[in-house]
C-alpha cells in the first residue's frame, strides 16, 4: 500500500479519537484500533514510515505518532 494512503488512514483514525477528553486513553485507543483492524503487514509498514529519515512529523497527527511508537504491536 502507498505510504500516503496509510498516513491518511491513520490520521482519519486519529481524528475520530481526538475528541476524547482523556488524551492518554485516546492514544491507547488509536493503537488498539490499529492492532485490531489493521493486518500485521500494514502495522509494520506504518512503523517503518514513521521511523524513516524521510518522514516529516507534520504529515501525521502527533497523537497518532505517539500511539504508534508507544502501543502498536507489529
Amino acid at each position: 500500500m502507498k505510504d500516503i494512503t496509510l498516513i491518511n488512514m491513520a490520521n482519519q483514525i486519529g481524528a475520530f479519537f481526538k475528541s476524547y477528553p482523556d488524551k492518554d486513553q485516546a492514544t491507547k485507543d488509536i493503537a488498539g484500533h490499529l492492532n485490531k483492524f489493521w493486518p500485521p503487514v500494514m502495522r509494520k509498514q506504518i512503523v517503518e514510515i514513521i521511523s524513516s529519515k524521510n518522514f516529516k512529523n507534520e504529515d501525521m497527527d502527533q497523537m497518532v505518532i505517539k500511539a504508534i511508537k508507544q502501543y502498536l504491536k507489529h
